[in-house]
């Protein structure tokens, strides 16, 4: 299978992540009997068809491409990525849902293309940092586009509003600045405006807000804004340390808030316990571990900023959904990768994890 060639280890730990997602995800979705009858059924095909088929063949496809255009079209490609996000705001074209709009409607499902978003931006940045990387020191040279480029998605994903997945292209854009050769001065002067950035995003977002002070006090409103995280600490608390058995979740049966969305991992650690829950972290430790591998053998820069930026980008989305289902960090709206229900998130990361191993086959010989 030369298709999927590149490195046999990231292949491996990739095919095991996606397929044991689905097995979990499946898990999960029948809590949804005792709510939607009837949909549960659709919801698994959708993540298997439409998630899993179309994720493997853009898989493909982004593995067999020829690396040189991936290149030569990655600020194309982000501004694909960025216009089709802004189609949400086209009355007609955009869904609303739960107070934002995020979503495209293609009529028998919905597309969030701020999934695609990602991947445009780690191409666009490092296409851009890669050639530049001995000119970082300079203000004007560095860090004054390099924020340019984390604004122009931020603003239009904080118009949806999405914040969750602002502050993660923030987060590994900047861990792509860093890694080019950015000066550690740049550090202070990003960590201060993104400090202040949060800090109005509090005072104008009210929902923002009040998930800052449910992390501080979950139990102030068990029943309203608490509810998820109490419920959430809950079912993997019950696990305790082989869990109760796979399928045997109780939580995701009317109590648990979107059982296959962003709780997944609570009915998973409920089912598991703490040993499945480590199995999953350390899957995904291993899998992001061998991406930095693939980054550190890139042929040249461009390749190692690429396969860093989509590993650093999973394994801290795994970490915060997982670490929101903990109570460590507020509730936040990222599904957690190959598991969480929704195909668009699903195919965006099996594109990731195609251009990570074409980054592998054109490593240095």
């Amino acid at each position: 299978m030369r298709f999927f060639s590149g490195d046999r280890v990231f292949l491996t730990l990739f095919l095991v992540a996606a397929f044991a997602g689905l097995a979990i995800f499946s898990s999960a979705a029948l809590g949804l009997l005792a709510r939607e009858s009837g949909s549960v059924s659709k919801d698994i095909l959708l993540q298997a068809g439409v998630g899993l088929g179309l994720g493997l063949a853009a898989l493909a496809a982004t593995r067999a491409a020829p690396f040189s255009w991936i290149k030569r079209y990655a600020p194309h490609i982000f501004v694909a990525t960025f216009f089709l996000t802004a189609l949400v705001f086209v009355p007609g074209i955009g869904f609303h849902a739960g107070g934002a709009t995020r979503w495209i409607n293609v009529r028998f499902t919905t597309v969030q293309p701020a999934e695609f978003l990602k991947i445009g931006f780690v191409l666009l940045l490092a296409w851009w940092l890669a050639p530049r990387a001995r000119q970082l020191k300079d203000l004007k040279k560095g860090l004054l586009p390099f924020a340019i480029m984390l604004a122009l998605p931020g603003l239009l994903l904080l118009a949806q509003p999405n914040t969750s997945t602002t502050i993660l292209l923030v987060l590994t854009g900047s861990v792509m600045y860093f890694a080019a050769g950015a000066p550690w001065r740049d550090f202070g002067i990003l960590a201060l405006v993104g400090i202040l950035v949060f800090g109005a995003v509090i005072l104008v977002r009210p929902y923002v807000l009040q998930r800052v002070e449910t992390f501080f006090n979950p139990s102030a409103d068990s029943l309203s804004s608490g509810y998820q995280i109490q419920q959430s600490l809950i079912a993997i608390g019950s696990g305790g340390v082989l869990g109760r058995g796979f399928g045997q979740s109780v939580e995701k049966f009317n109590y648990l808030p979107e059982p296959d969305g962003d709780s997944v991992f609570a009915v998973f650690a409920e089912e598991t316990g703490f040993v499945g829950a480590i199995i999953l972290l350390a899957l995904f430790i291993a899998l992001a571990a061998r991406g930095i591998v693939i980054a550190g053998n890139a042929r040249d820069l461009f390749g190692g900023l690429l396969a860093l930026g989509f590993s650093f980008l999973i394994i801290l989305q795994a970490f915060i959904n997982i670490c929101a289902m903990l109570g460590i960090i507020p509730l936040t709206g990222l599904p957690l990768p190959f598991i969480s229900h929704g195909g668009t998130a699903i195919v965006a990361i099996f594109i990731m994890c195609g251009l990570i191993l074409n980054v592998a086959a054109q490593r240095k010989t």
